[in-house]
């Protein structure tokens, strides 16, 4: 019976013995790749190039000036009310900082590298975090350049969830001594946090936690209306800055001397300067790269989680760029090391921003202040500005997550509780370390202990699909079908090889759809998921073909992608194999297969293998379900 598919490209191929039970099979021919164009496989740095000259000029301007992207985009009767009332918040919010404010991450950091060179009272303490900036921003405008913006998506949504979850409590805590009256030790870690707060209980004060509590209670209240009604929706905006209003004008009118102030504010902007001291760039280094690596994951843990809030796409490669380029820009004004913050890009978030425009009004919110309005900034209360603190980071305490990935998946709950739970109590600093460590450690082994499916054939089509998913697909007798779901490389070609062996050296059915032990003739693997093979893996694949072959088992290969199949050929897999043995489609190989398996029914048993027979075994039997239970096509189901 002759086995034809409806394909102009298909080339007759005639197995088996000889008598009436051969049968030609049509098979679709597998294109073997020109060796000629093998050294021509393009470079990385060549198609970045490439890519570069074939950009256009809107195209340049979108990649140097990212607001044109939303600039030309923009919907002003939507979006400009409330990136103006974000910007006007956060540039209240901001004034009252540059005296004084909670310490970041990014600030402790630089105080530890510089505190063991030079005495923090000296001038070149300055000198050097300003330096440190600008090493900083080099660094970060590199790796934005180079396209290095996809190392971060190693670093798992679950880590960055469980860290901003921790990062958030840990920022509400610092700002307890405006509520409670005293101060408390500056720390990272919620211990030192908790027993300074109990320690201190003795000078509690009440008028500061009135006030601040009836203001985070009046933010939450305007909040929620401003969230679950939309005619209310301005009230969500509109919060931080009628509490800073209110407050300010309940202090100018009582002037209670228990709740502290915000104080004198320093008028003018910083002088041009360059950078200084670039002697010391060696000693800095380490310092440079290690605060780089924590302020990229603080502003783009907190970047990916807002965007997951709002349903957008985060450009890892431009906010590396535009980091690298603000921190450079900020070291020829005396600015040391920045990075997008917790806690003002939440009040960001709270406040209804929409776009890049709600910077730009804080930008020019605070240039105003400094010039001529730090006076209406003096009397604003600290608890006040702690209340909108405490509002924003409350909504990324993400507990919603966190009961999601345990009803999910408790790996993912098990890589959030790690982040959150060492940044609690070891600091942020450690929780970013072993957060990372632990999505690279989980990333390895996933990619080091890949999924390889056993597949069967769906009824009455040709179609295979993993048996466990589907168990009412047909296997056949003597062939093992397999399919790996990952790229092949020197990580994991172990553990592919061992599992490819024991599937079918075992000789166990179990695996495979049966319970009974029989002997396997041909494994097909599916090589349509490997995306890369690399050199480590060449050699073991050549010693399972010869484990095989000692074993009277033929391999053959399915749909391999151009780049492995030019891996394949170049390494001399191909010519080992046997290029009779690649094939375009599951269906084809399992039809030769069958093939040859029929041709060795007509020999006796005993007989001795000799030619291109001899590696496919001695004789066996294909075992039919019902008599009437034929595969549309014609070969027995088994």
């Amino acid at each position: 019976m002759e086995i034809s598919y409806d394909s102009s490209s298909a080339s007759a191929v005639t197995v088996g013995g000889g008598g009436s039970g051969r049968r030609q099979v049509k098979l679709i021919p597998l294109r073997h790749p020109d060796p000629s164009s093998f050294s021509s496989s393009s470079h990385p740095i060549k198609g970045w190039l490439a890519e570069l000259r074939q950009m256009t000029f809107l195209q340049w301007v979108e990649l140097l000036f990212p607001c044109y992207r939303w600039i030309r985009t923009y919907k002003w009767k939507d979006y400009l009310q409330s990136d103006l009332m974000a910007g006007l918040t956060v540039g209240t919010m901001l004034v009252p900082q540059l005296a004084v404010g909670p310490v970041a991450l990014v600030s402790l950091l630089v105080s530890n590298a510089l505190s063991g060179i030079v005495d923090p009272n000296d001038r070149l303490y300055t000198e050097l975090a300003i330096l440190l900036g600008f090493m900083v921003g080099v660094l970060e405008c590199i790796m934005g350049l180079l396209r290095m913006g996809w190392l971060i998506r190693f670093i798992s949504h679950s880590i960055i969830s469980g860290f901003t979850t921790a990062s958030a409590v840990v920022i509400g805590l610092s700002q307890a001594k405006y509520f409670l009256g005293y101060d408390i030790v500056r720390s990272t870690k919620i211990v030192p946090l908790m027993k300074s707060i109990v320690a201190g209980e003795s000078n509690f004060s009440w008028p500061p936690f009135v006030m601040g509590t009836i203001t985070l209670v009046v933010l939450l209240l305007m909040k929620y209306l401003g969230k679950s009604k939309k005619k209310l929706r301005f009230l969500r905006a509109a919060g931080p800055l009628t509490a800073v209003i209110l407050g300010t004008a309940f202090m100018k009118l009582f002037h209670p001397s228990s709740i502290s102030v915000v104080g004198e504010i320093p008028q003018g902007l910083p002088t041009f300067s360059v950078p200084k001291e670039f002697d010391h760039v060696k000693g800095l280094m380490p310092a440079a790269f290690l605060i780089t690596g924590v302020a990229i994951l603080e502003s783009v843990g907190i970047a990916k989680a807002l965007a997951a809030k709002n349903g957008y796409e985060l450009d890892s490669n431009q906010e590396l760029f535009g980091l690298g380029l603000a921190n450079i820009c900020g070291s020829f004004f005396s600015a040391y090391p920045t990075t997008g913050g917790f806690s003002r890009s939440a009040v960001n978030h709270e406040s209804g921003a929409k776009t890049g425009l709600a910077g730009i009004f804080t930008a020019i919110i605070i240039g105003c202040a400094l010039f001529i309005l730090t006076p209406l900034f003096t009397d604003i209360p600290q608890c006040v500005l702690a209340a909108i603190v405490i509002s924003a980071v409350i909504g990324l305490v993400d507990y919603d997550e966190a009961t999601l990935l345990w009803h999910i998946n408790k790996k993912d709950f098990l890589l959030w509780a790690i982040a959150c739970i060492v940044t609690l109590f070891l600091g942020i600093e450690i929780g970013v370390l072993v957060g990372v460590v632990a999505s690279l450690a989980f990333v390895i082994h996933e990619s080091a202990n890949p999924h390889i499916a056993v597949l069967g054939r769906l009824p009455g089509t040709t179609i295979y699909r993993n048996i466990q998913q589907y168990p009412e697909s047909y296997t056949y007798s003597g062939i093992v079908i397999v399919r790996v779901d990952a790229p092949i490389y020197f990580a994991n070609i172990s553990f592919i090889s061992d599992r490819l062996q024991e599937l079918v050296l075992s000789g166990k059915r179990s695996g495979v759809g049966g319970s009974e032990t029989e002997k396997v003739h041909f494994v097909i693997i599916e090589m349509d998921p490997v995306t890369y093979i690399d050199s480590s893996a060449v050699q073991p694949l050549k010693d399972l073909y010869y484990v095989y072959k000692s074993h009277n088992v033929q391999l053959a290969m399915v749909n391999p992608n151009h780049k492995v199949w030019k891996r394949l050929t170049i390494s001399g897999v191909l010519e080992l194999v046997g290029k009779e043995w690649h094939f375009v489609r599951m269906h084809d190989a399992v039809q030769v297969c069958l093939q040859h398996m029929q041709s060795l029914k007509e020999i006796p048993r005993g007989a001795e293998m000799t030619g291109k027979d001899e590696s496919v075994g001695p004789v066996f039997e294909v075992r039919e379900q019902n008599k009437g239970d034929l595969d549309p096509e014609g070969e027995a189901l088994v």
